[in-house]
């Protein structure tokens, strides 16, 4: 009788190489062993073909408590398991609870531990009335990174930082070697297109992407890295619609300095001249979806290796808040859970892009970034057995069909997915088995390995 728990043998994806052979064994919920050709004997073993075997994602950008009632931490992660995602990175702004001190980081730890299927690490930021003054306490509560904007969408709850307090924070958070990432649009230039495209009458799904024009962005994302710069603080956009964009990020990073940038799913997926036309609010996500010609270039960054970690910015809104008629009055944002893995899988192989990068930017880079990479990210030795098995059979999505929408519609509703996600496993045990996810409580909160200090960034 084998020593070993599990063994899945199929196509492993690794970040630095795609095993055809392969297989990964697994004792006591971590990875013991990845080789190639006839796999070992264990309790349970899967032969699984041609099926990709890819690190469980780290979903970077998560809100599961945007709403009250909408979704929660048992729904969202839920959607992670069927999804291929292990670990999520829930953001701090939840309605009625800006998790801005170590009191609001225990509670809400406390509530992902009890309700959630998959791993959940946390986001902290700050109240802007009392300034950084609880950012190391945060920092010693386990949060992993912090989250600020430049733009305010609600004064209490998602409130913009002005530059001299974003300075300032910054300055805190650099001495606990934790990240600061921000949302990244310029509000003055924002408010101002926004009036602009009312006085002109417009409201239809040209209404949203002319609000936020693209130089709206870059300034906010020179802000960040000349803040970050000045500080020393690991500076980080959370999302980034502009092949531009990486261009400056990359600039920033020759000089020496921590700069790294996300991009999500839909900015690599969806494009305005086509979604936006078709879905209106239901492709209404800030910064804007933009026309196919960006798409395809930050797919290029993609390959050239200039992205540092690809995320859902996932949040469920109920329908009736993303179907008005008037662009502008619907909610921002879009579910994306069930999907990133299997659309990111898509979009590299229609484009000759390895699947190497697969690995990379959804689960090593966000682990690494995240400070989670004693336990989270590629397939490793020592790391958690984090695994998600896609199998070769194409779907068309239907959110309203899945088990696991809560929202139950999606931008992504009627595309064709040549992937399937056939089984996810958390510290080697199945938290999604192809039809069934774990029940609530099967996931942890996971927190940054102590002591904490500057290291090298993503790409270094």
């Amino acid at each position: 009788m084998s020593d070993f728990d599990l063994v899945l043998s199929g196509r492993v994806i690794l970040c630095e190489r795609e095993v055809t052979n392969g297989f990964v064994a697994v004792r006591d919920g971590r990875v013991a062993l990845i080789g190639e050709g006839a796999p070992p004997a264990a309790r349970e073993r899967h032969a699984l073909g041609k099926a990709l075997i890819l690190p469980g994602a780290v979903d970077a950008q998560v809100h599961s408590l945007s709403q009250k009632g909408a979704e929660g931490f048992a729904a969202s992660t839920a959607a992670a398991a069927a999804g291929g995602v292990t670990t999520i990175v829930d953001m701090p702004y939840d309605e009625g609870n800006l998790v801005c001190s170590a009191a609001a980081v225990a509670k809400k730890a406390a509530e992902a531990e009890a309700e959630a299927r998959v791993d959940v690490a946390l986001y902290g930021t700050i109240d802007p009335t009392e300034g950084p003054a609880r950012i190391a306490e945060q920092a010693e509560a386990g949060v992993a990174a912090f989250k600020f904007s430049t733009f305010g969408t609600d004064p209490k709850r998602f409130p913009r930082i002005p530059p001299a307090l974003l300075m300032a924070c910054f300055a805190e958070i650099a001495k606990t070697g934790l990240a600061a990432g921000v949302h990244n649009e310029d509000d003055a230039f924002v408010r101002d297109s926004i009036a602009a495209v009312q006085a002109a009458g417009i409201t239809d799904w040209r209404a949203h992407g002319l609000s936020r024009p693209p130089m709206t962005e870059i300034l906010a994302l020179l802000q960040i890295y000349e803040t970050g710069a000045a500080t020393g603080c690991p500076a980080h956009v959370v999302h980034c619609s502009l092949g531009r964009g990486y261009e400056i990020a990359r600039r920033y990073r020759d000089e020496g300095h921590h700069a790294s940038i996300e991009c999500c799913i839909h900015y690599l997926t969806l494009d305005e001249e086509n979604d936006v036309a078709r879905l209106g609010g239901k492709a209404k996500i800030n910064p804007p979806i933009r026309p196919r010609a960006e798409v395809e270039t930050l797919w290029r960054h993609v390959a050239a290796g200039n992205v540092s970690m690809v995320s859902t910015d996932h949040v469920s809104w109920s329908e009736d808040r993303k179907t008005d008629p008037d662009m502008l009055k619907n909610a921002s944002g879009v579910p994306g859970l069930e999907v990133m893995v299997p659309l990111f899988v898509k979009g590299a192989l229609a484009r000759g892009i390895p699947l190497t990068w697969a690995a990379r930017l959804m689960a090593e880079n966000p682990a690494r970034h995240f400070r989670l990479d004693h336990a989270k990210g590629g397939i490793a030795l020592g790391r958690d057995a984090d695994l998600t098995v896609l199998e070769p059979v194409a779907r068309r999505y239907d959110a309203k069909a899945s088990r696991y929408s809560v929202a139950g519609w999606s931008p992504y509703d009627g595309m064709e997915l040549p992937w399937t996600v056939a089984g996810t496993w958390l510290r080697g045990k199945p938290v999604f088995d192809g039809h069934e996810v774990a029940a609530p409580g099967t996931g942890r909160f996971v927190r940054p390995e102590r002591p904490l200090g500057l290291r090298k960034g993503l790409h270094g």
